[in-house]
């Protein structure tokens, strides 16, 4: 296999890392970060530059970006900020659920608005006693007439808050002894009558936000559900491959900063007459955090590789999150020692990774899961 990108795909990268180079130097990274403000500009920035419109067919205004296209732009993302990658990560995620599983009313409805910058999207699953269990979800919608009734509570949900921004809720609407049977996929405006949303205040990732939902009678039309009734568990599983190797993609960049930061610290750092990367016990760190991001890298392209060719790569996409989710909780965590006290002032961006990185073991599959999934494709030899 070969994973040597294509000229147009070195432009493609290049043309990103300038693209946050400059509109999104540390100086404005860290004020989004101390402000908790959603990156707004930025974002008008990804759509004018194309980067929404990505991975969509050009029918709907997109430019047919293949999945190893999109690994290529979130690891560029991701460099700057992991948590601003969220924010462009979660409208393309739902925009894709449409495209795939949408009517045609309803993607000509909301994929050109989406494309455009005029709405973004975000994912309301998770809820106080439903994580990874989604058998446990409380939150309901029953028919009435031409509507759906909406009651219930999410958390966790990242972006909801943005302006103009659609959320796609997955609430129960069928029998509870079969959650995959039970589920379905409705998308609701984050303003709409008896939403309330509030910002959680979190360790990291705070400017895209994260937030509590409380969903309290609210009217959802018919023609919202995607879908079809009770076939949200299909919506939603279609999309994670996708979704988890673009994830890794990110971890994989944010990881390569994390290296970047503390490779040059060490090198223009002194201590005892000597440029700190000349200390044997400094230069083995370092010398391990790079082969360590080296590694996960190769294993997201392999699995960007993968899905690209066939279709179904979820083996290598389960290990590629996986382990590229703890390579950069690893690597951020000795970075902040290499640093020392430097690392740990809110002057500097390596306490920003600290803070970032603790959530993506947690977020889009939980390491716990994704050993359960591999576990269970060796015992059904499926790897």
């Amino acid at each position: 296999m070969d994973f040597t990108f294509s000229e147009e795909q070195v432009m493609l990268r290049d043309a990103v890392l300038k693209l946050m180079e400059g509109i999104s130097p540390p100086e404005v990274v860290r004020q989004l970060d101390r402000d908790q403000e959603y990156p707004y500009a930025l974002y008008d920035e990804w759509v004018k530059h194309g980067l929404i419109q990505l991975p969509f067919p050009p029918e709907y205004g997109g430019l047919d970006g293949s999945v190893f296209d999109m690994a290529i732009v979130a690891e560029a993302l991701a460099r700057t900020s992991f948590d601003l990658f969220t924010a462009f990560s979660c409208s393309i995620f739902c925009g894709l659920t449409v495209l795939r599983h949408g009517t045609p009313a309803q993607r000509e409805e909301w994929l050109p608005p989406l494309l455009e910058g005029r709405i973004r999207m975000s994912v309301a699953m998770s809820e106080p006693d439903a994580g990874s269990d989604l058998s446990a979800i409380r939150t309901v919608a029953v028919r009435d007439g031409d509507e759906w009734i909406l009651n219930g509570r999410k958390i966790w949900a990242t972006g909801a808050g943005a302006r103009d921004n659609f959320l796609n809720v997955y609430a129960r609407t069928g029998a509870e002894e079969d959650y995959r049977k039970g589920l379905s996929l409705f998308i609701v405006p984050n303003d709409a009558p008896g939403v309330e949303l509030r910002k959680l205040d979190m360790l990291g990732r705070r400017s895209v936000g994260t937030y509590e939902i409380l969903f309290d009678n609210v009217r959802v039309p018919h023609a919202h559900l995607v879908g079809g009734e009770n076939h949200g568990w299909e919506c939603l599983k279609s999309g994670l491959q996708f979704e988890r190797v673009t994830s890794a993609a990110g971890y994989c960049g944010a990881a390569r900063s994390v290296v970047d930061m503390a490779v040059q610290y060490a090198r223009e750092r002194r201590q005892f007459g000597a440029a700190l990367i000349d200390h044997q016990a400094i230069g083995h760190m370092l010398a391990d955090m790079k082969t360590e991001m080296e590694a996960a890298s190769l294993m997201m392209w392999h699995a960007a590789w993968q899905l690209a060719q066939s279709g179904d790569a979820l083996g290598a996409v389960s290990m590629a999150k996986l382990f590229g989710s703890e390579t950069y909780v690893k690597l951020a965590n000795m970075g902040m020692q290499v640093m020392g006290a430097f690392g740990y002032s809110m002057e500097y961006d390596m306490q920003r990774h600290y803070r970032d990185a603790r959530s993506v073991t947690i977020g889009a599959g939980t390491s716990q899961m994704q050993r359960n999934l591999i576990a269970h494709l060796l015992k059904t030899d499926r790897m």
